[in-house]
This record gives structure tokens, C-alpha cells and sequence, in this order.
């Protein structure tokens, strides 16, 4: 921390001794957002989420994971290599943390975007296109005044925008639970049919005259019809 700087950076206080939470952070955070990729790929591939409907919505798909490892690695090595020791390689991971999850966020609009063509019903794909879009707008305004103010000499306006941009990272990774809400819901749909629901429905369309397996006086069930009486005139 320079001594013309009121406010601290983030990685001024992680370079201290905090260091080892400060690591021990960035690398679950960055775990964990690398976890919620992958869960929201294979539900997406498994029919639990909105499937992609082509190669161009899986490769933005792939193309926005990648870049999201990538955002991943600049945090978690830019926590080992602390601003005090290593300035220039810490400025580099910044960089590359800012600059891979805002082209990740890119990747993902642009595959919601195609998503919710297809699947118009889908508001959710609305509500979480339009979130990611003000991160992605935010987050590039705000990246360009702390790159400025910090190259121009004013720390503690730089320090400000980092706290802030932080913030809206975290707002950021929380748009990805709603992401998987429908996933969910897909999932409770599933367990509220127990066994008694089902014993009761069965139980139901047996006493219409149904047999169990949706066959009519026994019909459907391996069982064949009993034949007609015959009657005399």
C-alpha cells in the first residue's frame, strides 16, 4: 500500500497476513463457479434444463466454460503471487480474471440469446440473459476506470472500484443459482409422485374399469377378454 493511499486494494490486505484465507477464498470461489459450469452443462444435456438445439449453442456453451477456467486460474494465482512480491504478475492475473469471466459472460449471453428463441416459455432465460448483460456492461465500465485511475496515480479512487467491482462479481455468481432453479423444480416434480400418489391413481382407474396398466377389463395387461355369453333368442 503506498503511503499517498487512504484505501486499501483487496490484494493489499490479502498480501498481508491474511494471505492464506485470501488464497483459500479466491480458490473455492473459483472451484466452485467452475463446478456450476459444468452442472449447468450436463443438465442442459441431460433434459433438466433447456437443451441446446444445436452445435453453435453447445460450442458458445464450451466456448464460455473455457473461458470461465481461465478467469478461474488469473483469481487463484493472483492471490499465490500477491501485489507486495510479484506487482507485475499480480496485475497480469487480475487482467486475466477480469477479462475471462467477462468474455465467459459474453459466450453465455450469446448462447441464452439463441436458447430463448427456441424456448420462448423459458422466462427465466429472459431474467438471467438480462443479468448477466448488466454485468457485463458494469463490469467493462468499471474495469476501464480502475485500470485508468490506477495507472494514473490515484490509488484510493483505483482501491474504490476494486471493492466494487468485486461486489458485482459476487451478484455475478449468484445469477448462476437461478440458472439451476428450474432444475430443481424439474427434480420436485419428479419425487412429489410417491408411491402412494401412484397406488391411489392406479387404485382409481381400476374402480373405472381400467387394469392397472391402462387396459380396459383387463386388456393391456397380458390378460385376453373373456368371450361374450352366448345367448338364446
Amino acid at each position: 500500500m503506498d503511503s499517498n493511499q487512504s484505501i486499501a486494494y483487496i490484494s493489499d490486505i490479502g498480501a498481508q497476513g491474511l494471505q492464506p484465507l485470501f488464497i483459500a477464498g479466491c480458490a473455492v470461489t473459483g472451484v466452485f463457479l467452475a463446478l456450476s459450469f459444468a452442472a449447468e452443462r450436463w443438465l442442459r444435456h441431460t433434459g433438466r434444463l433447456a437443451k441446446n438445439m444445436g452445435m453453435a449453442e453447445k460450442a458458445l456453451s464450451g466456448l464460455s466454460i473455457t473461458f470461465a477456467i481461465a478467469g478461474t486460474c488469473g483469481l487463484v494465482l493472483l492471490s499465490i503471487f500477491d501485489t507486495a512480491s510479484y506487482p507485475r504478475l499480480h496485475n497480469g492475473f487480475l487482467l486475466l480474471f477480469i477479462a475471462g469471466y467477462v468474455i465467459s459472460a459474453i459466450f453465455i449471453c450469446a448462447e441464452y440469446q439463441r436458447l430463448g428463441v427456441h424456448f420462448r416459455q423459458h422466462r427465466i432465460l429472459r431474467t438471467s440473459f438480462w443479468m448477466k448483460l448488466f454485468f457485463i456492461i458494469i463490469e467493462m465500465i468499471l474495469a476501464a476506470v480502475f485500470v485508468g485511475t490506477g495507472f494514473t496515480s490515484h490509488k484510493s479512487i483505483a482501491a474504490v472500484f476494486e471493492w466494487i467491482i468485486a461486489l458485482i462479481f459476487t451478484f455475478y455468481v449468484l445469477t448462476f443459482f437461478v440458472d439451476l432453479l428450474p432444475a430443481g423444480r424439474h427434480h420436485q416434480k419428479l419425487t412429489n409422485l410417491e408411491p402412494g400418489h401412484v397406488d391411489g391413481m392406479m387404485r382409481k382407474r381400476s374402480a373405472n374399469g381400467f387394469a392397472v396398466d391402462g387396459g380396459r377389463d383387463g386388456v393391456g395387461n397380458g390378460q385376453r377378454p373373456d368371450p361374450p355369453v352366448a345367448q338364446n333368442y
